[in-house]
């Protein structure tokens, strides 16, 4: 065999591996992507699971003539507020996360605050239809946080892909990038202060 053959050998099988390992590359990256995107379907559809019972726990709770009418207000509208924020899952931006995140937070916060003062309130606590919609959020809570962390989970396993070696060569090429998870919220470090 001659060098000239010889040499267009080498070149074939180079191509050939550097094919091999591109394709490899790229339906790993469009798998931990997928995977990625039904995680944020999953997250999006518990949140949905809760601003939907939100509605009747409010109906439930107007039943009780001298309740805190502005309470009620801060839940609708921050409810109404998370609501109107929609991520498309195929474009998961750090901002559009921390924007979705901090619509979510509030509900939360005016949600702790409807509980709150619902102690107040003893023939309400003792309301079947509200108690089984408390439990019923409460359950839901738990949903998203699973949801959150299992979203965290995909989301750190694709990072690890796109950026190792020799993925990250390809990932460049083919326009996957990191993509940002949940964080805690500013001031989640410090435990709420209850006052009645």
């Amino acid at each position: 065999m001659n060098t000239r053959n010889l040499t267009i050998v080498v070149i074939i099988v180079a191509v050939l591996l550097l094919g091999g390992c591109g394709c490899s590359s790229y339906n790993g990256l469009v798998q931990q992507d997928e995977t990625v995107q039904n995680s944020w379907n999953n997250v999006q559809s518990d949140y949905q699971r809760r601003a939907d019972l939100i509605p009747n726990l409010v109906s439930t709770v107007k039943g009780e003539a001298n309740f805190e009418q502005t309470t009620l207000t801060n839940v609708i509208e921050a409810r109404a507020k998370a609501t109107s924020i929609k991520v498309d899952a195929s474009n998961l931006t750090p901002e559009k996360i921390q924007e979705f995140q901090q619509n979510q937070g509030q509900l939360s916060q005016a949600l702790g605050r409807l509980m709150v003062v619902s102690e107040q309130y003893p023939t309400l606590r003792a309301n079947d239809a509200f108690r089984g919609l408390q439990s019923q959020l409460e359950g839901t809570e738990n949903r998203i946080k699973v949801a959150r962390n299992d979203f965290n989970s995909v989301v750190a396993n694709y990072n690890v892909k796109v950026r190792s070696f020799p993925t990250n060569v390809f990932a460049g090429f083919m326009g996957f990038k990191a993509k940002t998870g949940f964080a805690a919220e500013a001031g989640s470090d410090k435990a709420p202060q209850v006052k009645f």
